[in-house]
């Protein structure tokens, strides 16, 4: 999976925007104005942070050596995915998916009716 490929997915959420407010280089996906993704490239591999809840982030961790704790964000509830083809492509859009809802769920109940429906669909 490419950058392209990776982008046009995290934007195809609903409402969901891009930034790069890190850098030029490091893309941040934002739904309602809190980040469920960040991208960039380091030492030539796509490396793709994702908010998890902390339970399946352990389990993640353990099952695929592409998954680390999250980089420069908060161990526990964000998990970086070293996008080295390790990981099938609909596992790691299903990471996305969980992302995005985890942080749907957080945002105020204005902003989620605003956004349109209380669940986002899943995009498989």
């Amino acid at each position: 999976m490419n950058l392209v490929q990776i982008r046009t997915y995290c934007l195809n959420q609903r409402e969901a925007t891009e930034d790069f407010s890190f850098g030029d280089d490091i893309h941040v996906y934002k739904v309602g104005g809190k980040m469920f993704a960040l991208l960039h490239e380091k030492n030539g591999t796509l490396q793709l942070s994702l908010k998890c809840e902390p339970e399946l982030a352990e389990i993640l961790r353990l099952q695929y050596t592409a998954v680390i704790p999250g980089y420069h964000l908060n161990k526990r509830h964000w998990n970086t995915v070293m996008m080295d083809g390790s990981i099938p492509d609909n596992e790691v859009f299903g990471f996305i998916d969980l992302s995005y809802r985890l942080v749907f769920k957080s945002l105020k109940k204005s902003d989620r009716e605003r956004i349109g429906s209380s669940e986002p669909p899943v995009h498989h």
